[in-house]
This record gives C-alpha cells, structure tokens and sequence, in this order.
C-alpha cells in the first residue's frame, strides 16, 4: 500500500479555474494529485456550490479524485473576527489560508500523502511567498511536506484560464468570502 501512494499529492483548490493547470502540471511531475476542495470562506452558500459542481466537472474531465470537505462557514468566522474590516491580502485573509491548508495537511495525515500544496498560488492576486510560509509551517507540525510550487510560471495562470473556457467552468469575480465580494 505504501508504494501505491508514494506518487499522490494532495492538491487543496480553492476553485475550479484556478486548479486546472496545477492538476495537469503535477500529472506532468509524475504525481497522482488527489484534489481537495474545502473552502469555509465561501460566501454565499448557492456560491459555494456552483463552486464545488466546477470542481466536480474538472476532476472528472481530468480524471482526478476529488475529496469534498465539509462546508462550514461557522469555522471561517470564528477564525477572522475582529478581522472583518482588514483590507485584503491582508490578516484575515492570511487567516482564511491557514485554516484551509491546517485542513488539507490533516487530510494528507489521516490518508497517509506525504505531500500538499494548494492551487490558491496560481492567482496573481495570492502571495507565492506567504502561501509557502503558511504552508511549511503547517506541514513542519505534521511532519508532511508542503510542495511550494509557483503554479503562475511559465503562464500557468494563462493555462489554467484557458482549460477553464474550454471545460466552460463556472467563473467567479470574486476571492470567495463576502468581505472580498463587497470590497
């Protein structure tokens, strides 16, 4: 069994568009990337699902196995108060990542995947750098390894956009929480 998972990743997507080339780069590497979508931070719920419905359709098309979290927007807001009217790219925004990617490692322990990494990153709005600190910290605690990979070179943003209008996926304007919706 451990060889079976040796090449598996676990790939937290924030969305659909945004995790359609990181699925087909870490194919590319070699890897078996087990998609995770959990995202409390969504906002409204009707969002979060047609969200989640996007990410279903890619992960079908590329033959990914998708994990769905639980949505539980309660945890989002408990982590952020006080923090609602931080701008974005800001606290609460930092916030929001750790509490996702705590998830995702938990998940990567409980199945036994030795790596993660989030496509949050491929967005040129998300900081490379933070997303990789939040995400070495939080693996050093489970002893996993995050996987810091720049997903926006050599165009991966143009990528990923282009398989979404191909695939049709649905098409936020918005990072996802309603504080970002209404900034």
């Amino acid at each position: 069994m451990k060889a079976e998972l040796k090449n598996k990743i676990i790939l937290h997507a924030c969305c659909a568009i945004c995790s359609g080339y990181p699925i087909t780069l870490l194919k590319d590497m070699g890897y078996c990337p087990v998609v995770y979508f959990y995202n409390p931070n969504i906002y409204p719920a009707d969002e979060y699902e047609k969200r989640l419905e996007a990410e279903r359709l890619l992960c079908r098309t590329l033959d990914c196995e998708l994990i769905e979290g639980k949505y539980e927007p309660e945890e989002f807001y408990k982590i952020v108060k006080g923090l609602e009217n931080e701008p974005e790219k800001g606290r609460r925004c930092d916030k929001c990542f750790e509490l996702r990617l705590l998830k995702t490692a938990q998940l990567a322990k409980k199945l036994g995947i030795n790596e993660f990494t989030t496509s949050i990153v491929i967005s040129p709005h998300k900081s490379f750098q933070k997303l990789t600190e939040i995400g070495e910290k939080i693996a050093k605690n489970y002893n996993l390894s995050y996987k810091a990979i720049d997903f926006k070179k050599k165009d991966g943003f143009l990528k990923t956009n282009k398989i979404s209008r191909e695939l049709n996926l649905y098409r936020q304007n918005y990072c996802g929480c309603e504080f970002s919706k209404y900034s």
